[in-house]
């Protein structure tokens, strides 16, 4: 049988800790091929380039890997090596990350790495993002390691009926710290936003976004914050459909 073939990009860029970190595991379960942005991403969603030409470029970054950076977005990445790259293979499972800090809440919104695998989930795949609970760049990824390819290997898999999005968390903690894996749902939070202000050398004012996340559930114990904050790998079901079913019947007052 042939390996399974298995999508890798990320919004923290082709020379990321994290993203090598995740094809050195992923590489051990089938083949492995990268197509991640030349230069970080975060915070970009799922932002597609239409104003500027996309440009990729094979890279010899990984051992026994074929990589490509690209010029764009996460979301690129993927519709890149989609249509032009691989437009005649089958991919098995596309994932993304491991992210230098965690994707918990509302975070899911502004997360490149998220949206890398909510990209891979519209076009029919099995998607995992996974991020750590450190925004370092030399971040220490070794505990990941057991939980990603422990999760890698029941999603190559599984075979439902419709393409599974999850959204993976890991504690920052040492392998014997952590407590396990749970299956949460997201949690209710926002961030509450400053602005910097200051000026530029020509005399005109400029503002650097700053703030603080709140989580507005400090009581609940089944959701993705409170698994890692309490040594928990945290696992969120998601998805790309943002419809809120539970209004659908109560609109009539609009029509």
């Amino acid at each position: 049988m042939s390996k399974p073939l298995i999508f890798i990009s990320n919004d923290d860029g082709i020379t990321s800790k994290g993203l090598k970190t995740l094809v050195e595991v992923a590489k051990g379960l089938g083949e492995v091929i990268v197509v991640a942005p030349d230069k970080p991403q975060s915070g970009k969603g799922h932002a597609v380039t239409i104003k500027d030409p996309l440009r990729i470029t094979k890279v010899d970054v990984f051992e026994d890997v074929e990589s490509w950076k690209c010029s764009g977005t996460p979301a690129d990445c993927v519709k890149l090596a989609k249509n032009i790259l691989f437009k005649d293979r089958t991919v098995d499972l596309v994932l993304s990350g491991i992210n230098h800090g965690n994707n918990v809440s509302i975070n899911i919104l502004y997360s490149g790495t998220m949206s890398a695998a909510m990209e891979g989930a519209i076009e029919g795949k099995n998607s995992i993002g996974f991020s750590l609970d450190d925004f370092s760049g030399n971040a220490d990824f070794s505990a990941s390691k057991h939980f990603v390819k422990n999760i890698i290997k029941k999603m190559l898999d599984y075979r439902g009926k419709t393409p599974l999005l999850l959204n993976v968390n890991i504690p920052n903690l040492p392998l014997a710290e952590i407590k396990g894996m749970k299956i949460c749902r997201q949690s209710k939070g926002k961030w509450v936003e400053e602005f910097s202000e200051s000026i530029d050398p020509r005399g005109v004012p400029y503002y650097w976004l700053t703030g603080k996340f709140e989580n507005m559930e400090k009581e609940a114990t089944d959701t993705d914050l409170w698994a890692i904050k309490n040594g928990y790998v945290s696992i969120v079901p998601s998805n790309y459909d943002l419809t809120n079913y539970n209004q659908l019947n109560n609109l009539d007052f609009i029509i």
